[in-house]
């Protein structure tokens, strides 16, 4: 199906709608990845700094490079960074501009499917870490375990036939498939694979604190509704609300997400 569009020009708009969630995940997937005593990690696809920032607070001793695409992401991530020794840097995680084994582990959160040649993304990953040390990486189990974006998608697709192609494209993502993900680390020859899911829970105070933060347009959920006339926009929103609701009174609510997360050593 191809890469889905990823609006990333808006760090604030990306902290309301998902940088709150990829700081919860942050802790418990550097805990999966087992780094150790690494001195020299990089984070590929850092976005505006979650990874990056909770890699400083459990390892404080660690050199630690955020790297991303987004020039908006990276700024936003430098403003926070002040005075903390982190370092943010623009750059392509499929043409990673670092020395053969410079990292002593190198780290992906959330990003690798929104890569356009994600398995020379991961190849670059490898290339770039240490004999020995570890290259990890998550993506969200779009189709069975994202509960506020399943929400979502299939609304979408009830409503309009771009919508079901939006489902379609969205749940088609690199790496997402059953296996994919620790396929790609074996066929690109790191060692000690191993592959497993973590769950967080998604907190929203309202149905406004739901739907609201994909109005600025980030990431493809927020690109999707976007690009929607004023009338589809307003039609999803109703029945987004009824979803939401379930019956109930507006308030707050709590979705499971599961990522799967992959690890092995080059």
């Amino acid at each position: 199906m191809g890469l889905i569009t990823f609006n990333a020009d808006d760090s604030a708009a990306y902290e309301k709608s998902m940088g709150r969630w990829s700081r919860r995940l942050a802790v418990p997937f550097i805990e999966f990845a087992s780094i150790g005593g690494a001195t020299k990690v990089l984070d590929v696809g850092c976005g505006t700094g979650s990874l990056a920032f909770a890699l400083a607070g459990m390892i404080p001793r660690a050199i630690i490079t955020g790297l991303d695409c987004s020039q908006a992401y990276i700024n936003h991530a430098r403003e926070q960074a002040a005075d903390t020794g982190l370092w943010f840097e623009q750059g392509d995680a499929a043409a990673l501009l670092y020395k053969d084994g410079e990292f002593d582990a190198v780290l992906s959160l959330l990003a690798l499917n929104f890569v356009p040649d994600p398995e020379r993304a991961v190849g670059e990953m490898k290339r770039v870490t240490k004999r020995g040390g570890v290259v990890a990486a998550s993506v969200w189990d779009y189709r069975g375990g994202l509960t506020f974006l399943r929400m979502f998608a299939d609304t979408a697709a009830a409503l309009d036939p771009a919508g079901e192609a939006f489902r379609t494209k969205l749940l088609s993502t690199p790496l997402t498939a059953p296996g994919e993900f620790v396929t790609v680390w074996r066929k690109i020859g790191l060692r000690d694979t191993v592959e497993t899911s973590l769950t967080i829970r998604m907190e929203f105070k309202s149905f406004a604190d739901y739907w609201e933060p994909w109005l600025g347009g980030q990431g493809p959920i927020g690109n999707y509704v976007v690009s929607l006339t004023t009338e589809k926009r307003t039609r999803l929103e109703h029945h987004l609300r009824l979803a939401y609701l379930s019956g109930g009174e507006d308030g707050p609510r709590s979705f499971a997400a599961t990522a799967c997360v992959v690890r092995g050593t080059v």
